[in-house]
């Protein structure tokens, strides 16, 4: 069996997959990327991209490629119950002049993203096979991964591998990295809608305290808009398909989105739901594998973080590789200092949780200290989702979060 050699091999071609090989084939290693899609399909996953992963995104010098496939830019984010805190009371913010990093948000259509991002990597000079499936990783020694590519199957070892195949890494399991996963209580189901009559100039944000309901709208342009709600789990459904279809929109009008949003909208996607639950591996680095992406740390997609942490990483890893030598200490750095800022996004995410998402008396109750409070010093919410997690969380940040300083 031909063995053939490389300095770095990705397994995912996806967001973050494909951008390290473009950002690290710049920067003269040889790459090759390996993706088991012949050509991406659209699924209901995350397609906003916050303000501080653009940041990341201009910085790794991939922005403009996505702006290129169709990327929408939204200057303004919109919410209803959940930042104003009175009913039916909507608060728009000027995402360019209120986050750290003044930037807006980013929609686009997955798909397309996709394709631009690999095809950049592959114009930098990375080498990429698509419809592969990865049969195994030994780590022991060189690192060595064996794949069926265009019906052969064949032998690459290379310096590192990077895992950037999503919430069910195999990667992650052939590297022996053990998953921690938060406690269940969200499902978020998703769908493309053609035809919606929502705003064109702002995502929108609908949440309701007595329900447990939050409903997302991220319009792509042209009427198009992927519409997502998270519902508890403790309902016991799993919307999907188009026989859910009425349940999705009387919920999702239910948490506060205007019923004339969806008199003529049509489906231009399947909906589905999922499981919503933070999954993490802690330092995710061990004997020249790193995992990047959902693979490493996938928050809960209620909050958005998951395309800007994926960059994040990327943009971390790319800065340690390019600055030792010995990749083995530039893995470890790399997890260590993923370990940091993944930490401060899942907290921040379950003090929000806790505070805008639980239902009952207690929650309630921690409302009624809390909010008032912010709207007297909005410092007091952290800004982590749109401005990013660089920021401590320690028992005094906690406290004043809560109202209980």
């Amino acid at each position: 069996m031909e063995t053939t050699n490389y300095d770095i091999i990705t397994i995912g071609g996806g967001l973050g997959g494909a951008t390290l090989a473009k950002v690290m084939a710049d920067s003269g290693a040889r790459v090759l990327v390996l993706e088991s899609e012949p050509q991406f399909k659209d699924r209901v996953r995350g397609e906003v991209m916050l303000s501080w992963g653009v940041a990341e995104a201009q910085e790794l010098g991939i922005y403009e490629t996505m702006k290129s496939a169709g990327g929408r830019e939204v200057e303004w984010g919109e919410q209803t119950a959940g930042q104003s805190w009175e009913e039916n009371a909507a608060v728009r913010r000027h995402l360019p002049t209120t986050t750290v990093q003044g930037t807006p948000r980013l929609n686009f259509y997955h798909p397309e993203m996709q394709e631009a991002v690999l095809q950049a990597a592959s114009d930098s000079g990375a080498t990429v096979h698509r419809g592969v499936r990865v049969r195994g990783l030994e780590s022991d020694g060189a690192p060595k991964i064996t794949a069926t590519v265009d019906g052969d199957e064949q032998e690459f070892t290379a310096r590192l591998i990077v895992g950037a195949d999503g919430r069910s890494s195999g990667t992650r399991k052939w590297g022996g990295f053990e998953v921690i996963k938060n406690q269940a209580k969200t499902f978020i189901a998703g769908i493309l809608f053609d035809d919606m009559d929502s705003p064109d100039d702002a995502s929108q944000n609908y949440r309701t305290f007595d329900s447990g309901l939050t409903a997302l709208l991220f319009p792509q342009g042209n009427r198009r808009v992927r519409a997502y709600l998270c519902y508890p789990q403790a309902w016991g459904m799993r919307l999907s398909g188009s026989d859910d279809l009425r349940r999705f929109i009387d919920w999702s009008v239910d948490a506060g989105v205007p019923a004339e949003y969806y008199e003529d909208v049509t489906p231009a996607g399947a909906l589905a739901s999922f499981d919503s639950s933070a999954t993490w591996v802690e330092h995710p680095y061990r004997d020249h594998v790193a995992l990047i992406g959902d693979a490493a740390g996938a928050t809960d997609p209620m909050w958005g973080q998951g395309l800007s942490l994926t960059m994040r990483d990327v943009r971390v890893l790319r800065d340690q590789l390019l600055s030792h030598k010995d990749w083995d200490k530039a893995g470890h750095a790399y997890a260590e200092e993923h370990d940091k800022y993944f930490t401060v996004c899942n907290t921040v995410q379950i003090w929000f949780e806790r505070l805008m998402v639980e239902t009952g008396p207690e929650a309630d109750a921690r409302r009624e200290l809390a909010l008032p409070l912010w709207r007297e010093d909005a410092t007091r919410r952290v800004d982590t989702f749109a401005s990013g997690p660089d920021h401590s969380i320690d028992e005094e940040v906690r406290r004043r979060f809560f109202g209980e300083d």
